[in-house]
């Protein structure tokens, strides 16, 4: 899987079809089941998202419920989902920064929602299996066929979802999550983070961290290779706790508190007295209460300002039972800001709840090897281009200086 820091904007060219009269495309596409981007979501009100001065937002391409996104080394991207049951490919071969095809790839899965790449194949997780593809060279040529490399997963559809991807070490890293909104399992592996060794049989999972209640998000520092990953608060302790979680693991084997304790040093009323003898590792910052905050990627591209660089951005999903009194909360793009011990929460996109409605819903992040970032939106059902531009930048900042 390509990386910003890999890519510099540039890719093998693919043996793709050229590009064809409007009404011979179309007929193309129905044989080999691709859909052409016609732009259906131009009613979206992009408008009202709020971004820093210089930044800006389009549509970069319509995928029904796209979750975590992947992009191969040719820079076609993946998106995975999790009501669809759908694999999409999506290729912006004019690089125009809109994609015209999307192409189903796999179909009739159970929540296929993580999807990670490795020596050009694609590996797809569908709550109790993995599943691998062939070879990604002709994917829109030839069609797939996934085949199970690991099948036992739990079965359990609660927090059954999976965020997956490959880490520095070659391991395949699988959240398990709990199978409940707060509970004491007997089986430990749920609440954790597994890895697991393809490369070796049998296969095994091997517990990397435990006390991890639902984490659909998480990326390795460029720097320190520590792994930093959301997780998605319990519920039914009120409107306004407890927080959500960004947690940092640098080493296997740590405890993040669920379910005994919840964010800093809310204690749970029913668990927190069966607390172990054991450390707790505190989460490196405490999101917003019932913000579910779910994919996470770093700034490595040159595109954003200095400022943007190797600072964690965060797609928070947001609330779906805080009262109306309280109103929902989240819906938005954050960044952790700081050094690692003192990290505070920063917006940067905000406007997908509106008079407490959401039109949508921020699910994945991903830098594109051109320094944009490319955001999922399940509800929306589009993915997002974000870019910078320095001369619109000096532009807005001009506008709003007071003349002397």
């Amino acid at each position: 899987m390509i990386t910003a820091a890999q890519g510099k904007g540039r890719f093998k060219k693919r043996q793709f079809i050229k590009p064809l009269p409007r009404r011979w495309g179309i007929c193309a596409a129905i044989i080999l089941g691709v859909t052409l981007g016609f732009k259906a979501s131009a009613g979206l009100p992009l408008e009202k998202l709020s971004l820093p001065a210089g930044f800006q937002i389009s549509i970069y391409a319509e995928v029904e419920n796209p979750r975590q996104l992947a992009l191969d080394d040719q820079g076609v991207l993946y998106a995975g989902s999790r009501r669809a049951g759908l694999v999409h490919a999506i290729w912006d071969e004019d690089q125009d920064g809109f994609a015209e095809t999307v192409k189903v790839i796999a179909s009739d899965l159970t929540m296929p929602s993580g999807i990670a790449i490795k020596d050009n194949q694609l590996y797809i997780a569908a709550v109790d299996t993995i599943y691998q593809t062939g070879p990604l060279d002709q994917v829109f040529t030839k069609p797939l066929t996934p085949r199970p490399v690991f099948a036992e997963l739990p079965k359990d559809k609660h927090h059954g979802w999976k965020f997956i991807d490959f880490g520095p070490d070659g391991l395949l890293y699988i959240p398990i999550g709990a199978p409940c909104n707060v509970c004491l399992s007997d089986n430990p592996v749920y609440a954790s983070i597994q890895t697991l060794d393809l490369s070796v049989k049998p296969n095994a999972l091997k517990a990397f961290a435990h006390g991890v209640r639902n984490s659909v998000g998480f990326t390795w520092h460029p720097e320190t290779q520590a792994l930093w990953f959301t997780d998605n608060g319990r519920d039914h302790l009120g409107d306004h706790s407890p927080p959500c979680e960004l947690n940092i693991a640098s080493t296997r084997g740590l405890h993040f508190g669920y379910p005994y304790r919840h964010g800093l040093d809310v204690i749970d009323p029913e668990f927190g007295p069966l607390t172990p003898d054991r450390v707790l590792t505190p989460p490196a910052l405490a999101l917003g209460p019932h913000v579910a905050p779910l994919g996470v990627a770093f700034a490595t591209g040159t595109q954003f300002p200095a400022q943007y660089q190797n600072q964690l951005f965060i797609a928070e999903h947001g609330s779906w039972n805080r009262s109306a009194d309280a109103g929902h909360t989240g819906h938005r793009i954050t960044i952790a800001r700081g050094p690692t011990g003192a990290l505070r929460a920063e917006i940067f996109i905000e406007g997908w709840l509106q008079n407490n409605q959401a039109w949508g819903r921020p699910a994945d992040l991903l830098f594109h090897p051109d320094g944009s970032l490319l955001i999922a939106d399940d509800l929306a059902n589009v993915i997002y281009r974000v870019t910078f531009d320095a001369k619109v930048a000096a532009v807005n900042t001009a506008l709003l200086t007071p003349a002397s």
